[in-house]
């Protein structure tokens, strides 16, 4: 991925946080036949012995034909973030001497490393159950797979096949316009808020840019 100096997210702290919030990855492998494109949720599990970077788990359908590859083979997981079309007609500039152009600002994280295929029932139960765990996490009353009748997740259990990528390298990009002005800046925020409907945390994350840095 090209990272121009200004938009690299290099931060440990900011690529597991990146990830984190947008979960559902494109996961890309590459088989005798050419390329293949899966989209997958994948929960990351931090550092451990031989995975300094920590690894990514998720599970695909038993007839999906990345099961029917190689066991390991290398693999790029994409982790897309907020994006949105920035018009020109938002900065102050327009108004002032209309050199101004449209762009588009995002962010996202390249995994790269090696992906195995796990299919074995107890890794299964409890990869499907930290995936449940973590997008139920929020709610009032969590739903779990214990809330399932017996031996009904096991039965859907053997119909998937375990991901597991071993992380050995993470790229990060995040393009909010940090070359830009603060005002326009600010104006990139605020119509992300007023005319696209972003929240102020999505918004911030592309203009890097809050409503109260006006204040200070």
């Amino acid at each position: 991925m090209h990272r121009p100096l200004p938009f690299r997210l290099d931060d440990s702290t900011a690529l597991a946080d990146a990830m984190a919030c947008a979960p559902f990855a494109t996961l890309i492998t590459r088989d005798a036949d050419g390329w293949l494109a899966d989209h997958l949720p994948m929960l990351r599990i931090a550092e451990r012995e031989g995975a300094p970077l920590g690894v990514l788990r998720g599970h695909v359908a038993r007839t999906n034909p990345l099961v029917a590859g190689a066991t390991t083979r290398p693999a790029l997981a994409i982790f897309h973030g907020p994006q949105a079309y920035i018009t020109p007609s938002w900065y102050p500039a327009k108004r002032e001497h209309g050199r101004v152009v449209p762009t588009w600002n995002y962010q996202v994280v390249h995994a790269h490393g090696t992906l195995r295929l796990i299919d074995d029932a107890s890794w299964l139960r409890d990869t499907v159950a930290a995936l449940t765990d973590h997008f139920e996490r929020d709610r009032t009353h969590p739903w779990s797979i214990e809330d399932a009748p017996a031996g009904f997740i096991d039965g859907l259990c053997r119909g998937i096949v375990g991901v597991e990528l071993v992380i050995e390298r993470l790229d990060g990009q995040r393009k909010a316009s940090q070359h830009k002005p603060d005002a326009e800046r600010a104006a990139i925020q605020r119509g992300l808020i007023d005319e696209c409907g972003f929240d102020e945390a999505s918004a911030h994350c592309l203009s890097g840019w809050r409503e109260t840095d006006e204040r200070h």
